[in-house]
């Protein structure tokens, strides 16, 4: 095990430079939490040319954060530079150059990536200010890397990058998954902005059976967080729905508890949205899933499907701009949006033929199979890699 700091060159601090347009500035943002970079969204700065000679990056960087993170996300997230042209970074990170005759950069890149994940790298952060800032002369010091010859180096690097690779090609099926859902629903119904095929719009709350089926969760005076159990019937909000329900949750209350809470229970096929924060996010209740309560960040809309298909409306609430506008517009809040849910009921999606939306319906569950085939399928393609990536941070990977 040999210290990082013999490894590297004397870290490069990075700089934001004045309002301009002459060198574009890599921040925390154009982090990936796969270890890549992000260049969709490149900042340009105007940086003083002899600034950018000393900070330019080079092939092979590693760049570090040293401000930022998160509790859920602890700072000190490394990238892998692996590009040309005139790029900097900001000043809330560092470059990290490995002595190339000692240490292959994608080696090195692996091996930091890998303490940042099984939260090493979280024993070197302090907290100011309210912003976790990384200790990175103290982490550069004490942090120490597996050094095998350099050959063995770069055929470790190898058999990641192949692995990080099949993890990354699955990833990106299923957002095509995603992207054809999206290409079918325009080529079915346009774009509702502009509602070129003259469906009727109806307000929301005519699309449901009841007004109380729009119904936002139940709060504080309802269910108050003493009657919280370890187990029973779950509590569903913003992280479940944000994650299609692929988190799970990690509140529960009796059942007891929940047949006073009735009107708030959650059945398959309702729409739960977050009225809160990222609001108007939104997914659908699985099938043969039992049944569950509100929470009070959250709102069901409950369907009549003789009107409407929840699959369809839910895709007209992702891809409209109409509707997210109209959304937007009913939300308020000076220091977190929150959706007014009396104002939600008023909204006007449009209203195709009940069945030409059973049509798209059927072919999102076409879809959704292909995409619940890909995603265990990137699930056993990250087991690989965390599993490759802990041999390599134990020096057991040859």
């Amino acid at each position: 095990m040999i210290a990082l700091k013999e490894l590297i060159e004397k870290p490069i601090s990075g700089d934001w430079g004045i309002e301009g347009e002459n060198v574009n500035v890599l921040r925390t943002t154009n982090f990936q939490n796969n270890g890549l970079i992000n260049f969709e969204n490149v900042v340009k700065r105007n940086v003083p040319e002899k600034v950018i000679k000393q900070k330019k990056l080079l092939r092979g960087d590693i760049i570090i954060e040293k401000s930022g993170g998160s509790p859920t996300q602890p700072v000190g997230r490394v990238v892998f530079f692996d590009t040309t042209g005139e790029y900097i970074c900001n000043n809330f990170t560092s470059i990290l150059r490995p002595k190339k005759d000692l240490i292959d950069s994608k080696y090195l890149h692996y091996i930091l990536f890998a303490n940042h994940k099984i939260g090493i790298t979280e024993k070197f952060q302090n907290k100011t200010t309210g912003i976790i800032n990384l200790q990175l002369s103290r982490f550069i010091e004490n942090i120490q890397i597996p050094l095998p010859p350099l050959e063995i180096q770069k055929h470790i690097a190898q058999i990641l990058n192949d692995a990080a690779a099949l993890r990354d090609k699955t990833a990106q099926l299923i957002k095509e998954c995603d992207a054809l859902a999206q290409s079918i629903f325009l080529d079915m119904f346009g774009d509702p902005a502009f509602n070129y095929n003259n469906f009727p719009e109806q307000e929301l709350v005519s699309l449901v059976r009841s007004s109380n089926d729009i119904k936002c969760g139940p709060f504080g005076t309802q269910l108050s967080k003493s009657e919280y159990v370890e187990s029973g019937v779950p509590i569903w909000g913003i992280p479940q729905i944000n994650s299609s329900f692929v988190k799970k949750p990690t509140e529960y209350i009796t059942s007891e508890k929940s047949k006073t809470l009735e009107q708030y229970s959650v059945f398959p096929n309702d729409i739960l949205m977050s009225r809160k924060g990222n609001v108007g996010t939104c997914s659908i209740y699985p099938k043969n899933w039992e049944l569950g309560i509100l929470h009070s960040d959250a709102l069901r809309i409950r369907c009549d499907e003789n009107k409407v298909n929840p699959v369809f409306l839910i895709w007209q609430f992702r891809i409209s701009r109409s509707l997210i506008v109209q959304i937007n517009n009913v939300s308020s809040g000076a220091i977190m949006a929150g959706i007014n849910v009396s104002k939600l009921k008023n909204i006007r999606p449009i209203v195709p033929p009940i069945t030409l939306q059973n049509q798209f319906a059927e072919k999102i569950a076409l879809i959704e199979q292909q995409k619940e085939l890909a995603k265990q399928e990137l699930k056993e393609s990250e087991d690989l890699f965390n599993c490759l990536l802990q041999k390599a941070f134990k020096g057991e990977l040859t």
